[in-house]
Protein backbone atom coordinates (compact mmCIF):
# COMPACT_ATOMS: atom_id res chain seq x y z
CA UNK A 1 0.00 0.00 0.00
CA UNK A 2 1.83 3.49 -0.85
CA UNK A 3 0.18 6.81 0.37
CA UNK A 4 0.44 9.91 -1.82
CA UNK A 5 -0.87 12.81 -1.04
CA UNK A 6 -2.48 11.52 2.20
CA UNK A 7 -4.31 9.23 0.73
CA UNK A 8 -3.86 5.43 1.32
CA UNK A 9 -4.25 3.41 -1.84
CA UNK A 10 -3.81 -0.16 -2.76
CA UNK A 11 -2.97 -1.23 -6.41
CA UNK A 12 -3.31 2.45 -7.34
CA UNK A 13 -7.10 2.92 -6.12
CA UNK A 14 -8.01 4.96 -3.03
CA UNK A 15 -9.15 3.44 0.27
CA UNK A 16 -11.54 4.88 2.82
CA UNK A 17 -12.51 3.27 6.22
CA UNK A 18 -15.95 4.25 8.12
CA UNK A 19 -16.35 2.33 11.27
CA UNK A 20 -16.01 -1.22 10.60
CA UNK A 21 -16.58 -0.49 6.11
CA UNK A 22 -13.78 0.05 4.01
CA UNK A 23 -14.18 1.62 0.68
CA UNK A 24 -11.61 0.66 -2.31
CA UNK A 25 -11.95 2.66 -5.31
CA UNK A 26 -13.33 5.97 -6.55
CA UNK A 27 -16.90 6.97 -6.70
CA UNK A 28 -16.00 8.86 -10.02
CA UNK A 29 -15.44 4.95 -11.13
CA UNK A 30 -18.67 3.09 -12.47
CA UNK A 31 -17.64 0.66 -9.67
CA UNK A 32 -16.31 0.31 -6.43
CA UNK A 33 -15.69 -2.38 -3.85
CA UNK A 34 -17.22 -2.31 -0.02
CA UNK A 35 -16.00 -4.76 2.60
CA UNK A 36 -17.48 -4.53 5.99
CA UNK A 37 -15.56 -6.20 8.83
CA UNK A 38 -18.06 -8.83 10.53
CA UNK A 39 -15.79 -9.51 13.53
CA UNK A 40 -12.39 -9.27 15.28
CA UNK A 41 -10.79 -11.32 17.26
CA UNK A 42 -7.48 -9.60 19.46
CA UNK A 43 -3.90 -11.00 18.80
CA UNK A 44 -1.84 -9.65 21.74
CA UNK A 45 -2.64 -5.76 21.63
CA UNK A 46 -4.10 -5.78 18.08
CA UNK A 47 -7.43 -6.53 16.75
CA UNK A 48 -7.32 -8.46 13.69
CA UNK A 49 -10.51 -8.95 11.40
CA UNK A 50 -11.36 -13.08 11.25
CA UNK A 51 -14.60 -12.45 9.28
CA UNK A 52 -15.27 -10.19 6.27
CA UNK A 53 -18.11 -9.43 3.93
CA UNK A 54 -16.88 -7.93 0.30
CA UNK A 55 -19.48 -6.43 -2.36
CA UNK A 56 -18.59 -5.29 -5.59
CA UNK A 57 -21.00 -2.24 -6.16
CA UNK A 58 -22.38 0.33 -9.11
CA UNK A 59 -21.40 3.99 -7.82
CA UNK A 60 -24.64 5.44 -9.18
CA UNK A 61 -26.65 7.40 -7.00
CA UNK A 62 -29.94 6.69 -8.02
CA UNK A 63 -30.25 2.71 -8.29
CA UNK A 64 -31.68 1.94 -4.51
CA UNK A 65 -29.08 0.36 -2.39
CA UNK A 66 -29.67 -3.36 -3.10
CA UNK A 67 -29.90 -3.35 -6.65
CA UNK A 68 -26.13 -1.65 -6.56
CA UNK A 69 -25.27 -4.74 -5.65
CA UNK A 70 -23.32 -6.87 -8.55
CA UNK A 71 -21.02 -9.36 -6.47
CA UNK A 72 -20.79 -10.38 -3.10
CA UNK A 73 -19.18 -13.30 -0.97
CA UNK A 74 -17.90 -13.36 2.53
CA UNK A 75 -14.43 -14.57 3.53
CA UNK A 76 -12.19 -15.15 6.52
CA UNK A 77 -10.05 -12.62 6.48
CA UNK A 78 -9.13 -8.57 5.72
CA UNK A 79 -6.53 -9.47 3.88
CA UNK A 80 -8.19 -11.96 1.52
CA UNK A 81 -11.51 -9.43 1.04
CA UNK A 82 -8.78 -6.56 -0.13
CA UNK A 83 -7.19 -8.88 -2.69
CA UNK A 84 -10.69 -10.32 -4.04
CA UNK A 85 -11.73 -6.78 -3.61
CA UNK A 86 -8.90 -5.70 -5.93
CA UNK A 87 -9.61 -8.40 -8.51
CA UNK A 88 -13.45 -7.74 -8.79
CA UNK A 89 -12.81 -4.29 -9.71
CA UNK A 90 -10.00 -4.45 -12.09
CA UNK A 91 -12.12 -6.74 -13.77
CA UNK A 92 -14.97 -5.14 -13.52
CA UNK A 93 -13.88 -1.45 -14.48
CA UNK A 94 -12.26 -2.99 -17.64
CA UNK A 95 -15.22 -4.22 -18.49
CA UNK A 96 -14.64 -7.90 -18.00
Amino acid sequence: MAEKSGVLTYKGHPLRRKDNLIYYGSMADKYIVVIQVMSTEKDGSLELANKAHLELQFTDPDLKSRDRVVKKSDLPDLFSAVDMGSIWLMRALAGK
